[in-house]
């Protein structure tokens, strides 16, 4: 069995990264994708929209929904239960957030009480708060148990990366060359902020049970026929385990794992403590190049 990551911190108002909502022309082909090939579970679906698990407790951790061209619609963090959603909703105003929906129940899957605003660069964060938790999947070591994070990109990382400690109370807990990281439980990162001169999604996360896991799932998607964008490897910040994939209605997505637990006590890191030698991109020194494709892809889908 795997060890436990991603624990609630309670000096955080936010627990962790729940779901992400995405918009695609072909629910279906989306649908299949991502529980015959990615290995996910589907949860429910109504009419234009689905609803996909992981092994783990949380309702639904990929909400898809029919839509003309392939965008990021939203991501969605939990409020903790001590959380008040009217202070933290004033809160993300004050930091210059845009007001999308007031605080109130949720008649989507999962259901819970929640509030949505846009930040600085229009994009959707929802919090929810008293979803319903769904019973634990069997263990199974090369499916995901939950979200690991989103990572997005910005025209300006470090106005992104106070937005959200001003506005919903993370942590900055390290900044590369190019990435700005924060967190909001024991997990190195919930969101990661990339250097770029477009306001776009990155990528997307899974989070496996552990290395082997991250393997086999790779194995599984090249045996259905998608080739790695990127990987296998070991981030620096982080830590953590990977392997990108480009889906085929253009999101990038990630298998991972292992990522590093940390809590007050951890170091802020600087551009000077990420470096690598001439070629290499992660601690390893084995992983190849990132493909053209998965680097176009990480660049091109907008937020709705």
């Amino acid at each position: 069995m795997a060890d436990i990551t991603g624990v609630p911190d309670p000096a955080f108002p936010i627990t962790g990264l729940r779901s992400v909502d995405l918009e695609l022309a072909d629910l279906d082909g989306a649908v299949h994708f991502y529980t015959r090939v990615w290995g996910l579970t589907l949860a429910d679906r109504r009419g234009d929209s689905a609803w996909l698990r992981a092994t783990g407790s949380d309702c639904h951790v990929l909400a898809l929904h029919r839509a003309p061209a392939s965008r990021m619609r939203s991501m969605t963090f939990r409020a903790a239960g001590t959380t008040d959603l009217d202070e933290l909703l004033d809160r993300a105003l004050t930091a210059s957030a845009t007001l999308d929906a007031s605080v109130a129940d949720w008649s989507e899957h999962g259901g819970g009480t929640g509030f949505s605003v846009r930040d600085r660069a229009g994009r959707t964060i929802r919090v929810v708060q008293g979803d319903a938790p769904a019973p634990p999947l069997p263990f199974d070591p090369d499916r995901a148990e939950r979200l690991a994070h989103v990572n997005f990109n910005s025209d300006d990382t470090m106005r992104d990366v106070a937005w959200f400690v001003d506005a919903l109370g993370f942590v900055m807990t390290d900044r590369s060359k190019m990435m700005g990281f924060v967190r909001t439980n024991s997990d190195h990162h919930s969101i990661v902020i990339a250097d770029a001169p477009v306001n776009t999604l990155n990528h997307v996360a899974f989070n496996l049970p552990g290395w082997e896991g991250v393997m086999k799932a790779s194995g599984r998607m090249i045996d259905a026929g998608h080739t790695i964008g990127w990987g296998p490897g070991r981030h620096g910040p982080g830590d953590n385990v990977f392997t990108y994939f480009v889906d085929p209605h253009g999101f990038v997505i990630e298998h991972t794992a292992e990522v590093l637990q940390v809590d007050d006590e951890y170091r802020v890191g600087g551009p000077d403590d990420w470096t690598w030698p001439p070629g290499r991109t992660d601690q390893w020194g084995l992983c190849p190049p990132k493909t053209a494709d998965c680097k176009a892809a990480q660049l091109a889908v907008p937020f709705a």
